[in-house]
């Protein structure tokens, strides 16, 4: 199992239309973004095999790409179907032709595989309650200088959020909270006891009687993170992210907060955006203060019971990236307590 055998998002449905072209990176592989002539997405390699131009800096017209260099035409396949130097004597060749990836839409998300032989078939992510009655969803987009490994560590994170968002999301009360933490079949589910209204500036009006909450966070290899929180009857909310590795260094992540507040969903949607966005630029810029130390000093952690559920995702993560299913590592399960 590799990291190229699953599926990840490149955009959203919306930002694809008819004869937009979009630049994007993936596992430091170059991608360009179409829909093909018969609406569906296409991605190919973001390179014109004629002289090494970038595919993505030219236009689509009826669903064949032009290169902006030599204007070579590819199809939806990738082949190259028009090559003006050539004219009247220009014949199909089946050598020329980009190499494309395989493709899916689904949610509202439209994603790659970059493997043309994954070891198996693997499913992308199904975001919960999606466009489901009820619910209401909010999506935002935001890059990150860190790792894909940090960034899902990060969204999983409760000590952190006290210190890094004080006020917003939680306070420090060093209130106890008891965590189980299971790892079972490549994901990481941690459970939480004794929370009730350490919720920040929205305290009143998600939890006001201030009931134990019921909190879930998950990790889903290779790349996604869900949390939620249960709180009562429309008061129920998911928090999940897709890390995309666009290089080494950089991750695009792509967030979903779906939510069932009844009578409020459609007033609290600005609510909910920004709050969203004020606290993942703080976890940005957090983020991006530990890939400098990283890169000077190394990813050298020192644990407290608390990080069992990144030690998890660490061992997953490390697991693909040597080239092992993860699915493999023995089921775990640990219960803990720590303060916030």
């Amino acid at each position: 199992m590799k990291f190229d055998d699953f599926w990840y998002v490149v955009a959203l449905s919306t930002q694809l239309k008819t004869n937009t072209v979009l630049q994007r990176q993936v596992l430091n592989e170059w991608l360009v973004v179409f829909r093909g002539d018969d609406g569906k997405p296409v991605v190919l390699q973001d390179r014109c095999i004629h002289r090494n131009s970038r595919l993505s800096q030219g236009r689509v017209c009826q669903g064949k790409i032009q290169c902006p260099y030599h204007g070579w035409v590819y199809d939806r396949t990738g082949k190259v179907v028009a090559v003006p130097s050539e004219g009247e004597n220009f014949k199909t060749n089946a050598a020329r032709r980009s190499r494309k990836y395989d493709t899916k839409e689904q949610d509202g998300y439209i994603y790659v595989r970059l493997s043309p032989q994954p070891i198996e078939e693997l499913a992308p992510f199904t975001m919960p309650f999606y466009h489901q009655s009820g619910w209401e969803t909010v999506r935002v987009i935001n890059r990150f200088r860190n790792n894909v490994t940090n960034c899902a560590e990060n969204f999983i994170d409760i000590p952190h959020t006290a210190s890094v968002h004080p006020g917003v999301f939680r306070k420090a009360r060093q209130q106890k909270l008891e965590m189980t933490v299971e790892r079972r079949n490549g994901s990481v589910f941690a459970e939480y006891h004794n929370e009730t209204n350490n919720l920040g500036w929205f305290a009143r009006f998600l939890n006001h009687t201030s009931q134990e909450i019921k909190h879930t966070d998950s990790f889903h290899m290779p790349n996604v993170t869900s949390v939620e929180y249960n709180m009562g009857k429309y008061r129920r909310l998911f928090i999940t992210s897709q890390s995309i590795p666009e290089t080494d260094d950089s991750t695009l992540v792509y967030t979903d907060i779906t939510y069932n507040y009844g009578f409020w969903n459609k007033l609290a949607r600005p609510f909910v955006r920004w709050t969203a966005q004020y606290i993942i630029h703080q976890d940005i810029v957090a983020l991006g203060i530990q890939w400098e130390v990283i890169e000077k000093y190394g990813a050298h952690f020192t644990n407290t019971p608390a990080d069992t559920i990144h030690v998890f995702v660490e061992s997953i993560r490390d697991r693909i990236s040597r080239g092992e299913d993860p699915r493999k590592l023995p089921d775990k399960k640990v219960c803990l307590e720590f303060w916030v």
